[in-house]
């Protein structure tokens, strides 16, 4: 049942992350801190980590999603710079 859980919470964590991962490429900005975006990405992959040592394979499958998603707005932030 947790696996369920976390599965839901993660999909609904990256969902709502769809929009500013498409905004970013469509303005040519990254408007998330390197700071926030790096933070974010490094822990939610370790999470997921965690996720396949407790043997919960679709949290870990969707959090590592998730933190993709960061990941595309670290590198967004990198490869475009600051917004303005």
């Amino acid at each position: 049942m947790s696996d369920l859980i976390l599965t839901i919470c993660s999909i609904a964590f990256g969902y709502a992350l769809v929009p500013q991962v498409i905004y970013g490429f469509r303005k040519k900005m990254g408007t998330v801190t390197l700071q926030t975006s790096g933070v974010t990405c490094g822990g939610l992959y370790t999470i997921s980590g965690v996720y396949v040592y407790e043997e919960l394979w679709f949290a870990a499958v969707a959090c590592a999603l998730t933190a993709t998603l960061w990941l595309i707005l670290l590198l967004q932030r990198l490869y475009y710079g600051r917004p303005g």
